[in-house]
């Protein structure tokens, strides 16, 4: 398979003044992908997101962690249009994306992948995947009707990136089965894979791996990064496994209550005592170096899953 052919498409450089024909440098891309500026969401008075500040640059996989009810999905909601703010600004390529409808956002070249499974279960995985293509078509309705030129060269470049994306995600033997029928891991690979075929310049993954098994998580962690290695995407993951994102971010923010606690490197995060006082409470900070610690009070379960504890929700229930 041809990881090339996945990628999002690049402008080429030019060679410098004098050098040989074949002597063309690689892009290089210095410019954030995604520029989230002090933004503020509220519902009836709840603060679903305070002053949230975060910068996502080229190849990047930034993590995004919080309690139940901090604020990560209604992120996640702003970035692709489904919220509006009330204040602050978001540029995605340069771009404005505040107040844009949600497929003009994906146009843009923005995926998402949703925390519950939205696929459609009577169709087969390729036809799943192929929904994901649906805006490089270019074609009317006539042309389709009548298989001609322009719908007939699009469906088959369209079928191409799909045949690369299930080569890629390893779905060749599930191919031709509708999803409903497939485990649950598989499920979530496909989904995955509808994102991906859209080539987007920026992947939004919400709890990749929630209801997984050991397997299926590791599984799923090998690859997301295969994207970020191979197809060069950036990407931003809401995702309650510590221990995946310990070991996949490349940067990690901590949201609580809607306010960013801190940003920074995994370990550096891991290790802040605003942040584990957040996660474990005044009472355990002082006996906890880190929040790899196991406790089950506002941290982790017995599964790696951070959770809040009752006292701390305040009845919130961020969408």
């Amino acid at each position: 398979m041809s990881s090339e052919a996945l990628r999002p498409a690049e402008t080429p450089a030019e060679a410098p003044a004098g050098a040989p024909p074949d002597a063309v440098p690689r892009p290089i891309v210095t410019a954030p992908v995604l520029v989230f500026d002090d933004v503020k969401l509220s519902f009836s008075g709840v603060k679903a997101i305070d002053g949230v500040s975060f910068e996502v640059g080229p190849s990047e996989l930034f993590a995004i962690i919080g309690p139940n009810g901090a604020g990560k999905t209604s992120i996640f909601n702003v970035l692709s249009g489904v919220y509006r703010p009330q204040q602050g600004r978001v540029r995605f390529k340069g771009t404005d994306i505040i107040g844009m409808r949600p497929h003009r956002i994906a146009a843009l070249g923005l995926a998402r992948t949703f925390q519950n499974i939205e696929l459609f279960a009577n169709l087969t995985v390729v036809d799943n995947l192929m929904l994901g293509r649906h805006h490089h078509n270019t074609y009317g309705v006539l042309a389709a009707l009548g298989w001609l030129g322009r719908a007939r060269r699009c469906e088959l470049a369209n079928r191409a990136a799909v045949e690369d994306m299930i080569d890629f995600l390893e779905l060749e033997q599930w191919r031709r089965y509708p999803v409903g029928l497939l485990p649950y891991g598989v499920q979530k690979r496909v989904e995955l894979g509808r994102a991906l075929a859209m080539q987007p310049s920026l992947l939004l993954l919400d709890e990749p791996v929630a209801g997984m098994n050991l397997e299926e998580t590791e599984d799923m962690a090998r690859f997301i990064l295969d994207v970020r290695d191979e197809l060069g995407i950036p990407m931003i993951m809401v995702e309650h496994d510590m221990g995946l994102v310990m070991d996949l971010a490349d940067r990690v923010m901590v949201v609580d209550f809607g306010r960013p606690i801190r940003t920074g490197v995994p370990r550096e995060v891991s290790h802040d005592p605003d942040v584990i006082r957040a996660y474990l409470g005044e009472e355990h900070r002082t006996s906890s170096g880190s929040m790899d610690s196991g406790s089950t009070d506002r941290s982790t379960d017995p599964a790696g899953q951070m959770v809040h504890s009752p006292e701390a929700d305040d009845g919130r229930s961020t969408p």
